[in-house]
């Protein structure tokens, strides 16, 4: 079976301490999975890489599409550069203009701005035009890998383009599945060859404080799924 490296979506103080016990490759921190995933405050940040955990934060400024606008775009640089100062290994981003192509220019600005850390592009590739166009701009600018559910949403219905992807990347840029991997994919995906990574969060959904006035349904880790998925692998 292809050796595939595990990254965790860790949106949580648990999900943190999950992912250090069961040693995962990498983390991709995030808070608010229950919109996709929006940046994790700097407390988060900060414990992540107190427990030593390879930590590659997601920058995104808000829920919705990956179109921004010029206010929200220095906000994006300003996230870069306070995970610069925190020392953090690699960020996650995904920016495209308005008919839904990569933004070449800004995300060329923003590698430049801290080419140090590994670059990771994340699913709002699967909202691009063309999936081949896409990987040679990213190839081009120097990022490092890709997450994808293979221009499908979820990975189960993106393995053809998933494996498409990793033979045309063929180690030119890590293609990382995710979107939808379980227990009873995951080791499908592991056969794809050349397939880098792959990348899952292991939450259900959860009513978090049921006699609060507060109360909210949210997507929390759960450690027994976390345990069957990697079983199945």
């Amino acid at each position: 079976m292809n050796p595939v490296e595990l990254e965790l979506c860790a949106a949580s103080l648990e999900a943190l301490q999950l992912a250090k016990t069961h040693a995962f490759a990498r983390i991709e921190l995030c808070q608010n999975l229950e919109q996709g995933g929006t940046t994790p405050s700097a407390g988060l940040i900060q414990t992540a890489l107190e427990l030593g955990l390879n930590t590659h934060v997601l920058i995104r400024p808000r829920a919705g599409g990956f179109h921004y606008t010029e206010e929200e775009v220095q906000l994006i640089r300003r996230e870069v550069q306070n995970c610069v100062q925190l020392g953090v290994q690699g960020v996650v981003v995904g920016l495209l203009k308005a008919n839904f192509e990569l933004d070449k220019q800004l995300l060329q600005e923003l590698v430049q701005t801290a080419p140090q850390l590994d670059w990771t592009f994340h699913r709002a590739f699967d909202e691009s035009v063309d999936w081949k166009r896409s990987l040679d701009v990213l190839i081009e600018l120097g990022f490092k890998r890709v997450l994808s559910s293979g221009f499908a949403t979820n990975v189960e219905l993106g393995m053809p383009i998933l494996t498409q992807m990793s033979q045309y990347a063929n180690g030119r840029i890590e293609i990382m599945a995710g979107g939808g991997v379980n227990a009873g994919n995951i080791r499908k995906l592991a056969q794809i060859e050349q397939l880098a990574a792959i990348h899952f969060s292991a939450t259900q959904k959860e009513l978090l404080d049921e006699d609060s006035a507060f109360s909210e349904t949210i997507l929390k880790v759960n450690e027994n799924r976390l345990k069957r998925i990697l079983a199945s692998i």
